[in-house]
């Protein structure tokens, strides 16, 4: 007889403010891992500088490319959620952690032929196609459809945003969160997920809705606590992101726990104990 999978993990209703109590745990994170957190942020962020540098006089494209880099940033914190998981675990969160978590994690699959073996690839291309498909969008809009053209924040705010004719700014935004919305009801615990446990690709995505859905108050005040923390790490030639990435990284790790009884589903990690970080309630942590 076939292999039956799981089914879903169960997900759990938290409270509205619970996205607070994520923030608190992940910065408790970020200050336990002092250099080892930082050095992620900071590598963000020279990627951030690279594409302003790129895109400096050409504003139209530089709006839509800074806002396509943060789609892709839950890929990006992989290795951020692999640090909280082994400070939870009691585990040793050190470099050389980092370094298996992007380069042998395969080592993990019994399978390397078994349909989630490429899942945390092929999720990070997914995104990225998103956020490419958005920077295109982004950019023809504005060359388009601006009264002036655009180079820079000045001509952004101008000619689009405090434009006296059109919606050109407020069609920009509609578009924009049309996108967010079901980009972050789609991974708002998938990486975690697919870090921690085994299971495919369309388990971890559906399993993400499931707690949108289950928490729509608390997940969209979460979307809008990172929005806003990450405007500010952006004001100050985004150097406000070096440490706001990794503790929105840590904090996810946390909203995933408290989120997803995930105890049921097989480990990651063949040689961790299933339950030796037992799912718990919310509160309880």
């Amino acid at each position: 007889m076939p292999k039956t999978r799981p089914a879903l993990p169960p997900v759990r209703v938290v409270s509205l403010g619970r996205p607070l109590v994520w923030l608190a745990r992940g910065w408790q994170d970020l200050r336990r891992l002092g250099w080892l957190s930082l050095v992620h942020g900071l590598a963000l962020t020279c990627f951030g500088g690279v594409i302003v540098a790129l895109a400096r006089d050409r504003f139209w494209l530089l709006a839509g490319a800074l806002s396509g880099f943060l789609v892709v940033a839950p890929v990006l914190a992989t290795s951020l959620y692999a640090l909280s998981r082994a400070i939870e675990r009691g585990e040793s969160a050190t470099l050389q952690l980092v370094a298996k978590t992007w380069l042998n994690w395969q080592d993990s699959h019994f399978n390397r032929w078994g349909h989630d073996y490429w899942c945390m690839v092929q999720f990070g291309g997914l995104l990225a196609l998103a956020g490419t498909g958005w920077v295109l969008t982004s950019a023809a809009l504005i060359t388009y459809l601006s009264p002036v053209s655009v180079h820079g924040p000045v001509d952004f705010i101008q000619g689009v945003v405090l434009a006296p004719k059109g919606w050109l700014f407020e069609i920009w935004l509609a578009l924009g969160g049309a996108l967010a919305a079901p980009i972050f009801a789609s991974c708002v615990v998938t990486m975690p997920l697919l870090l921690d446990r085994r299971v495919t690709l369309l388990e971890a995505v559906l399993t993400s809705w499931q707690a949108v859905l289950a928490n729509p108050g608390a997940l969209g005040l979460w979307a809008t606590v990172m929005a806003v923390l990450t405007a500010f790490g952006l004001a100050p030639l985004l150097l406000g992101l070096i440490p706001i990435l990794p503790w929105l990284g840590h904090a996810s790790w946390h909203a995933y726990r408290d989120l997803v009884d995930a105890s049921q589903l097989p480990s990651r990690d063949p040689q961790s104990d299933p339950q030796r970080a037992p799912s718990v309630t919310p509160g309880a942590r």
